[in-house]
């Protein structure tokens, strides 16, 4: 058994406060551009074109992720206050929402420069299990997103939300949708997948969400939803929304790159 008793705090200067959070989203996104530049880019006018993509992917990360939160998870709560919808240092971010914050973002980028948006999207998840791992880390060292009562020798006790043993379920998804994930994308990309736009995209889609969803079975579900529908959490049934996108995408880009 583990003991958490992390600050959520990382650095503190006067009353200036940055936290773990923060700082996974801040070296998610710059880590995970590296990666894309200085490994995956090959073509020259695609690199350029990507410095250019990043300040629409921060948007989008940023108003998708909270505005999904907002849509899925709490709408009551926001209906009735909704000023505290702009007070993302608050907490509350979806990662569904930033997916669909980043393909709309992603989709409007490409339209603007008359190119297939796909291959910005495949390279985007081939990297993004980079952000997941930091972001899943720091939900653990804030205490959220934890998991269900257990005594398995690995259990947590969060001390900051009580003292039960529970699934360390954020590390859990770490390893599943962030290294595992980081590794499978790295082996479709040595089969040349990226040269096929739209597939790399469709494995990202199909094995997180499954990941996703099984995960979900160790986790306690969002205090203010429980359970929806079938004993189901909302992130199991949007997560299963995404995984026929992933099929249907598969689908629609393995006949028009044959």
């Amino acid at each position: 058994m583990f003991i958490n008793n992390f600050d959520p705090v990382a650095i503190q200067i006067f009353s200036l406060e940055i936290r773990w959070y923060s700082l996974a989203y801040i070296f998610g996104i710059l880590f995970a551009w590296i990666y894309c530049k200085k490994i995956l880019i090959k073509d020259k006018n695609i690199s350029k074109l990507f410095d250019d993509l990043i300040s629409y992917l921060i948007i989008g990360i940023i108003l998708g992720g909270r505005l999904g939160y907002v849509l899925f998870y709490n709408i009551k709560y926001y209906l009735s206050n909704p000023i505290e919808i702009l007070m993302i240092w608050q907490g509350g971010m979806s990662f569904h929402g930033g997916l669909l914050g980043i393909f709309i973002a992603t989709t409007i980028f490409a339209k603007k420069n008359n190119i297939n948006s796909y291959i910005f999207l495949d390279l985007i998840a081939a990297s993004a299990p980079i952000g997941i791992f930091l972001g899943r880390i720091s939900n653990f060292i804030n205490s959220e997103l934890y998991g269900k009562k257990t005594d398995v020798l690995w259990s947590v006790v969060f001390t900051r939300i009580d003292n039960i043993s529970r699934h360390p379920s954020q590390i859990y998804e770490a390893v599943l949708e962030g290294l595992v994930l980081f590794f499978l994308m790295y082996l479709f990309i040595k089969k040349n997948y990226l040269n096929k736009p739209g597939l790399i995209s469709s494995f990202f889609l199909i094995f997180y969400s499954t990941f996703r969803f099984f995960i979900e079975f160790y986790r306690v579900p969002d205090e203010q939803l429980g359970f929806i529908f079938l004993n189901l959490t909302m992130g199991q049934i949007i997560s299963l929304v995404f995984l026929c996108l992933g099929f249907y995408i598969f689908s629609k880009k393995k006949n028009e790159n044959k």
